[in-house]
């Protein structure tokens, strides 16, 4: 698909400039945010397009979980994967000022500061993956190999 360069996300530039191969996908400007609604839009099965999720730790540390759009976090799992008592949801209001993206346009690539992130472990099941390009209403598909030379991230069973 063909994008003018202003169709163009941060996230899809930082994938450019390290020449990681991508597929864009545009599904609306309509202000969708419903990963099950997304997936139904671009014609793909639920468990291949992901969500990203922020959370705090109790420690304080901030955490990202790229989890299937049809799955639940498993808050418990969560926070074994990264090595804390516990994990809680962030606040709706601190998403923009912590990441510089807004809920349903929150991508794992991009964010003001690097946080560590898991991805649920069914990602590898596929050859590529689908998840917000960081705005509403744009999709970026990639493999995990290719994300990996992105960020880094750890594999690991966390949905419910």
């Amino acid at each position: 698909m063909a994008q003018k360069n202003d169709e163009k996300t941060n996230v899809m530039r930082i994938l450019e400039q390290k020449k990681i191969p991508y597929i864009p996908h545009i599904y609306s400007d309509t202000g969708e945010t419903n990963g099950m609604e997304i997936a139904a839009r671009l014609g793909e099965d639920p468990d291949r397009c992901f969500k990203t999720l922020v959370t705090v730790g109790k420690s304080g540390n901030k955490y990202v979980f790229v989890i299937p759009v049809n799955r639940e976090l498993d808050l418990k799992k969560a926070a074994k994967a990264v090595a804390e008592k516990s994990v809680d949801m962030l606040k709706s209001k601190e998403l923009l000022p912590l990441t510089g993206y807004v809920h349903g346009g929150c991508s794992p690539i991009g964010m003001k500061k690097f946080f560590k992130t898991v991805i649920n472990i069914t990602a590898e099941s596929f050859d590529t993956i689908y998840f917000s390009a960081g705005r509403i209403g744009y999709q970026v598909e990639l493999s995990t190999s290719d994300l990996k030379k992105v960020i880094p991230f750890s594999l690991s069973d966390i949905t419910v």
